[in-house]
């Protein structure tokens, strides 16, 4: 890839609303790769990305098949980091799947969580496996920035759904919540071929998925409220898992 800076800060998001994927994994995608309703075009401050190519690398041959001569010719707004700078959504994801690690990402949707957006998008940061929506299909993904386009998402009608498919494909099932009989994420190795599972913003991981899962993590807190947002917790013990078993020479 083309050694160039990495990216700049990041604008607010507009709202919007996914049905989610069928059962099958899949990356969210629209017929032309246009600007999301939570893009980084917001119309205030300076515009995020780079401008047409001729622009940006004058002398420089646009021939690479990953390029998408649309944006080529009219630059790249898009909430990407800079090594992917004029790609198709195609190549992106292409690329991403040579390198996404061993961790699937979990999270129970009975109530219309909308912390699922900021999963999903933490999810593409860390580049996990998959993200999986377990129980309603519609998710929230304003929090999401348009990365669901980049990350490979699957939906279960009900936890057994997921636990059948955990086993299926040798996943230990971690689940997430400041329960009775959870051990400490600071101390415990987390599984390097998991589902990490959280549950809904409230009520946190049902009974049913916390009695199946293979061990029931808790985040250490020392303040007086109860718990913390279930996106931040997501953002947290996904970090953990990075910082044991991946690969940090490969971070951006």
């Amino acid at each position: 890839m083309p050694d160039v800076p990495r990216p700049s800060s990041e604008s607010s998001a507009a709202s919007g609303e996914s049905s989610g994927p069928s059962s099958e994994s899949s990356c969210s995608s629209s017929a032309v790769e246009t600007t999301g309703p939570t893009e980084w075009v917001t119309g205030v401050g300076p515009a995020v990305g780079v401008g047409p190519w001729a622009v940006e690398r004058p002398g420089q041959s646009p021939d690479d098949p990953r390029l998408d001569q649309e944006l080529v010719a009219d630059g790249d707004r898009r909430n990407v980091v800079d090594d992917y700078r004029y790609w198709r959504r195609e190549a992106i994801v292409a690329d991403l799947d040579t390198r996404r690690h061993d961790f699937h990402v979990a999270i129970e949707n009975w109530a219309h969580d909308a912390n699922i957006g900021t999963v999903v998008r933490t999810a593409n940061a860390f580049l996990a496996a998959e993200v999986h929506i377990v129980g309603r299909r519609r998710w929230n993904r304003r929090g999401a920035m348009v990365t669901d386009r980049y990350q490979h998402l699957r939906h279960h009608d009900t936890v057994d759904e997921l636990m059948v498919w955990a086993r299926q494909n040798d996943l230990a099932v971690v689940a997430v919540d400041n329960t009775p009989g959870s051990v400490r994420l600071e101390t415990t190795e987390l599984p390097r071929r998991c589902v990490l599972l959280f549950g809904q913003e409230g009520p946190g991981v049902s009974d049913d998925a916390q009695a199946r899962a293979d061990l029931t993590v808790s985040i250490a807190q020392f303040g007086s409220t109860r718990s913390v947002n279930a996106g931040v917790a997501a953002g947290i013990v996904m970090h953990s898992w990075i910082a044991r078993h991946a690969d940090l020479d490969q971070a951006w």
